[in-house]
């Protein structure tokens, strides 16, 4: 959702928006798992990263409290997670390629992939760690389990990533990394790559999915809509609760589900999902839900 008309902003309301929202593994082989930390195993999360720079600007596509909700789940973030995360991996909804690509780029730099925002929204900062070591272990699970694999040492991170981990951690310390989408769609591929990467859990690394759980640009705003996440939403929960291999198969096969394409027309922003609800054995669950321009959206954690 990037597409909105540009609009002037007061140069001091636009910082005092961003104030009011923003509240060394060793690199030695592919093979070595990154440090385990004492408390045990993270789970996984599949987060609405909104629209745009939605959370940062005066929203005026609805009311302006539209998306007031969903930041505030996003900055509790850190007090629902077990230990602080080693790492965080993101998949974005905002990044295919030809394979599975990691970002390896040890300052990574902002990609503000969104147009037609106020001019202060393209001067957000985010100035996160990047994390070779780990991409070098995600490449090795990654060709362990026969997935073709390929790093990227230029790419910064996009607004899948930064805009929404930009309000749960503002000052951001944690080594970050994306793991690309993989072209043509294929949701069993995406299941495989979750699958592959589940043993980072084990290693403190922090895998989240970022999209949206409803995304039809046409639909937004739309009496029919409603009705269409309400059941696609609750297909969504009912996949989440499964555990292991019976929700990896429901998510292969999403497209059954009901009111799948008038929810998702094209798929890129559930696929996130894919991945990190089938890097868990455990059942997950609903953590976060609002109705925001005329749909439900939802956020889910696994384990």
């Amino acid at each position: 959702m990037s597409d909105i008309p540009r609009r002037e902003f007061l140069a001091a309301a636009a910082a005092a928006a961003v104030a009011a929202a923003c509240g060394k593994a060793d690199t030695t082989t592919r093979a070595q798992a990154v440090a385990r930390p004492a408390q045990g195993k993270m789970p996984t999360l599949y987060l609405p990263h909104g629209a745009g720079p939605c959370f940062f600007m005066d929203w005026r596509m609805g009311p302006a409290n539209t998306w007031d909700k969903t930041a505030a789940w996003l900055r509790g973030i850190p007090a629902t997670l077990p230990q602080q995360p080693s790492a965080i991996l993101v998949v974005s909804a905002h990044w295919e390629m030809p394979m599975a690509t990691v970002t390896a780029h040890a300052k990574p730099p902002l990609i503000y992939d969104y147009t037609g925002f106020p001019k202060h929204t393209y001067a957000l900062q985010w100035p996160a760690p990047g994390a070779p070591a780990v991409a070098e272990r995600v490449q090795a699970l990654l060709t362990a389990a026969s997935i073709p694999v390929a790093s990227d040492s230029s790419r910064g991170f996009d607004h899948g990533v930064f805009i929404p981990l930009l309000l749960p951690y503002p000052e951001p310390t944690i080594p970050t990394l994306q793991l690309s989408l993989v072209r043509g769609l294929d949701p069993a591929a995406h299941v495989a790559l979750g699958r592959a990467l589940a043993p980072l859990r084990d290693e403190g690394v922090l895998l989240v999915g970022s999209g949206m759980s409803y995304h039809n640009m046409r639909g937004f705003g739309r009496e029919a809509s409603a009705g269409h996440s309400r059941t696609f939403d609750g297909w969504l929960e009912h996949v989440t609760t499964q555990s292991g291999d019976a929700r990896r198969a429901l998510l292969a096969d999403w497209k059954s589900a009901p009111s799948a394409r008038a929810c998702h027309p094209r798929e890129e922003h559930l696929l996130p999902m894919m991945v990190v609800g089938a890097a868990a054995d455990e059942p997950g669950r609903v953590v976060f839900r609002d109705h925001v321009m005329g749909v439900d959206i939802s956020a889910h954690q696994f384990g």
